[in-house]
């Protein structure tokens, strides 16, 4: 055990008794047990614990609903849990503007309830929007189907405010949409897991909600046909808003695409879909489909494995096969939903010997073709998996920019690309 008596009595002194505790085993990160949480009631009180945590060489880990922490690597040290759960106000909505300024603690799910009072929304669809926080999902880089037709959350972010391991409170952007004002901050924080700063609030530009909304699903003999339709759709002229397939092995592929109009606009873009798919079967389906995401995470146990893979759109029907293959030749179940834009989620359910190997064959083959394939749960008989894979050259630079920004190595160490 670390002597940190000073530190939690300075600790105590920063945050108030009633916001701090000691850790307990659910505070757990990835197998590597903390020894206090601190709940700070506001940016600036947060900003003063990170600085006395990183003047005191204390291992910090961010934190907002959990619902992501298991994500990334197992940390290196970890001693301060930092919770944003206290700072989750939603500061301004400027909805003439389309902006809104929101606290990082603050749950995507009232988030968007707010919005919705002045026909709006956060152009966003994270997973467990009820328990998830605008910092996490920042963080994270989570994303869903939405973003086929609105873009990431880089998109969306237009300012940010974080805080530095020195206790530095830093802004970058502003409230308008277009701002073009100092460097980048909020695109470099997005994605980052907290390994540069933790985010305190953002700003993000809005978009209306829409009158009506409608899904269609389709199936296809085989991935190549699957593949061959998504293709079609997305080099057609149909307006649509999110695009995706589900599979599962021995399955045949399935597809769901969302269209978001007047109900005039949704006849018209039905019976141009209808046409362009052909002898495909086209059915209108619930906003269920879009779901099916999410549910990837239940039920996992001790033999589930799951991971976000990226690749091109013209590389769905080969990845398929690989996977098909894959999955046969190790005794590996797979599930995946997997979007227009070529980023998926794969479920993978096998002995952990057998996960292992698929996982490295499946990474191989990703990797090859420009692709990736990130760890985001796994067995904890493999948590020593490497959850990133081969980052390429970009390491030297992100080192560069975290020794920068975080020269003690205070925040979420090892966890990161690379061992960032």
């Amino acid at each position: 055990m670390l002597k940190t008596s000073t530190f939690e009595e300075n600790l105590r002194s920063a945050v108030g008794s009633t916001n701090m505790r000691a850790a307990s085993p659910a505070d757990s990160v990835s197998g590597v047990l903390p020894q206090f949480v601190a709940e700070p009631d506001d940016e600036k009180q947060l900003a003063a614990t990170l600085a006395l945590a990183n003047e005191a060489g204390i291992a910090v880990i961010p934190r907002g609903g959990a619902t992501k922490l298991g994500w990334g690597n197992s940390p290196k040290r970890a001693e301060l849990v930092l919770s944003t759960l206290r700072l989750n106000r939603i500061i301004e909505h400027v909805w003439a503007d389309l902006t809104v300024t929101v606290e990082a603690g603050c749950t995507l799910q009232s988030l968007q309830k707010t919005l919705a009072q002045h026909g709006q929304r956060l152009a966003f669809d994270g997973l467990w929007p009820e328990r998830a926080t605008i910092g996490g999902v920042l963080s994270t880089n989570d994303s869903g189907v939405l973003r086929l037709r609105f873009g990431a959350l880089r998109d969306l972010i237009i300012g940010v405010t974080i805080a530095l391991p020195d206790g530095t409170l830093a802004s970058s952007g502003g409230k308008v949409v277009k701002n073009v004002a100092g460097y980048d901050l909020p695109k470099l924080v997005t994605g980052a897991f907290g390994t540069l700063g933790v985010i305190t609030r953002a700003i993000f530009r809005l978009h209306p909600l829409p009158r009506a909304a409608k899904t269609l699903s389709f199936t296809a003999e085989d991935f190549p046909a699957m593949q061959q339709c998504i293709l079609a759709i997305q080099d057609s002229q149909l307006a649509h808003t999110s695009l995706q397939i589900r599979c599962a092995a021995g399955d045949l592929p399935a597809g769901d695409i969302l269209f978001e109009a007047t109900d005039a606009g949704l006849a018209a873009q039905e019976s141009h879909t209808r046409k362009l798919l052909g002898s495909a079967r086209v059915e209108q389906s619930s906003e269920n489909s879009w779901s099916a995401r999410q549910g990837l995470w239940s039920s996992p146990t001790n033999n589930t494995l799951l991971a976000k893979i990226s690749l091109l759109p013209t590389q769905i029907a080969n990845m398929l096969d690989s996977l098909q293959t894959i999955g046969d030749s190790n005794k590996v179940n797979w599930k995946i939903v997997l979007q227009a834009t070529g980023i998926g989620l794969l479920r993978l359910e096998g002995e952990p010997a057998q996960l292992s190997l698929a996982v490295e064959r499946l990474r191989s083959e990703l990797e090859s073709r420009g692709g990736a394939f990130v760890i985001l749960r796994r067995p904890p008989e493999l948590l020593s998996l490497d959850a990133w894979g081969n980052a390429g050259d970009s390491v030297p630079l992100m080192r560069a920019v975290k020794h920068q920004l975080d020269p003690k190595n205070t925040l979420n160490p090892g966890r990161f690309v690379g061992g960032i």
